[in-house]
């Protein structure tokens, strides 16, 4: 009788904790799973790749998939710019804004947790990426439906499929590619 009260006693309290019943909860774009592994771009990547973009004065930079936010810190400190750090990954947002007041900048750079692909970032004169080919692919079409003419991409290590860059640069044994958004008409080069 003990045996069969105790297992009475454990079904009732596990259907105490279950979810109850109808559709489970949706999943926001920002609480999914990233899309890539969080690998940091090293220091004199990311100065190379500031250097390629030519960041001055009165850009708006945004940093797609920003992680630890070291290309938007990057930038705040080398020029007055409006920089902005997109990632979907909360833990990367919280370390972003740690490190931007451990630099000294909180407050002069924006972390959001969002999903790039469903954010607007329309307003940038520069977008840095560190992605992956498949993902840069994925993202293109909205890079150039969305980005004004003369925004100027930077991307670590991948292409942008069948866009051929404008200049590539080896940074000790790492490819940095950069392409600008052509004019409203104008065919993309190798597109």
């Amino acid at each position: 009788m003990k045996l069969i009260f105790t297992a009475a006693a454990m079904l009732m309290a596990g259907s105490a904790i279950q979810p109850p019943p109808g559709p489970a909860p949706a999943v926001t774009q920002e609480s999914r799973a990233p899309d890539v592994i969080y690998v940091p771009t090293p220091p004199e990547v990311v100065e190379a790749m500031l250097d390629m973009a030519q960041v001055k004065d009165g850009d708006v930079l945004y940093d797609l998939g920003s992680g630890d936010g070291r290309i938007p810190i990057a930038a705040v400190k080398r020029a007055r710019v409006k920089a902005t750090g997109i990632d979907i990954d909360p833990q990367r947002i919280a370390e972003a804004n740690a490190n931007a007041k451990a630099q000294g900048v909180e407050g002069k750079v924006t972390f959001r947790q969002a999903d790039l692909f469903a954010s607007d970032f329309s307003d940038a004169s520069v977008v840095t990426l560190y992605l992956l080919d498949t993902l840069n692919e994925k993202l293109r079409p909205k890079l150039l439906a969305e980005l004004k003419p003369g925004t100027r991409i930077v991307s670590h290590a991948f292409r942008m499929g069948a866009w051929e860059p404008d200049k590539t640069q080896d940074v000790n044994g790492r490819t940095i590619y950069f392409w600008t958004v052509p004019r409203k008409g104008e065919k993309p080069k190798g597109l």
